[in-house]
């Protein structure tokens, strides 16, 4: 059985995929300990509190400095003992200590096709915005194991969206996530769950 802790900072739309393909049976093999976000006013946290999913907040606001806020974000990780963490929107830097402890056991999904319009400052909307402004046909979603970089880690999976014209950032927001994100990252959780994804120089590769 795959433990997994999600993280994130929103409204959780990922996070309800997740639950939903758990219960539907698309995810195997796999079990929610713990929801933990930076934001104590995160819809995702009322989510999880509706699931009887143990969640928490963590915010680097509550504490001194950085370090300190590092240190009690791995111990309350720690203590959910993950198999897998799960960055669902998580709008936070992991600490590098993390990184390090959970080697190719943190995914991230992002709202493009990655390499492009990712790194530091695509997040959420921006993303959306970038990619319109640019003028590209097709957008996507990318599932990908964290690494010390933004966005560099080994890709897992990915799924393209097009773009339709009179398309605003939101109305594309909402399709990647429909038509991509809600669909790949529970299917990413589900091959890790079933030992069928590893790390191979540098590449993930799907058994």
């Amino acid at each position: 059985m795959l433990n997994i802790v999600v993280l994130v900072s929103g409204g959780g739309t990922n996070l309800q995929a997740i639950i939903d393909a758990v219960s539907a049976g698309e995810i195997t093999n796999t079990k929610i300990s713990g929801v933990i976000s930076n934001n104590k006013n995160a819809y995702a946290l009322e989510r999880a509190k509706n699931h009887g999913i143990e969640n928490l907040c963590i915010s680097p606001k509550d504490f001194p400095s950085r370090a300190e806020f590092n240190k009690n974000f791995l111990e309350a990780v720690d203590r959910l003992e993950p198999d897998l963490l799960v960055l669902a929107g998580f709008l936070v830097v992991i600490p590098p200590e993390m990184t390090e402890k959970y080697r190719n056991r943190i995914i991230n999904i992002h709202p493009s096709l990655i390499p492009s319009f990712c790194g530091t400052g695509y997040y959420g909307l921006k993303v959306h915005e970038a990619a319109l402004s640019r003028g590209v046909k097709v957008v996507g979603a990318t599932v990908h194991f964290v690494d010390e970089g933004t966005d560099t880690g080994p890709i897992i999976l990915q799924k393209s969206v097009e773009v339709e014209q009179g398309d605003t950032p939101e109305v594309l927001q909402r399709r990647v996530m429909e038509q991509a994100e809600w669909k790949i990252l529970p299917r990413a959780i589900d091959l890790i769950a079933n030992g069928r994804v590893k790390v191979e120089d540098g590449k993930a590769v799907i058994l």
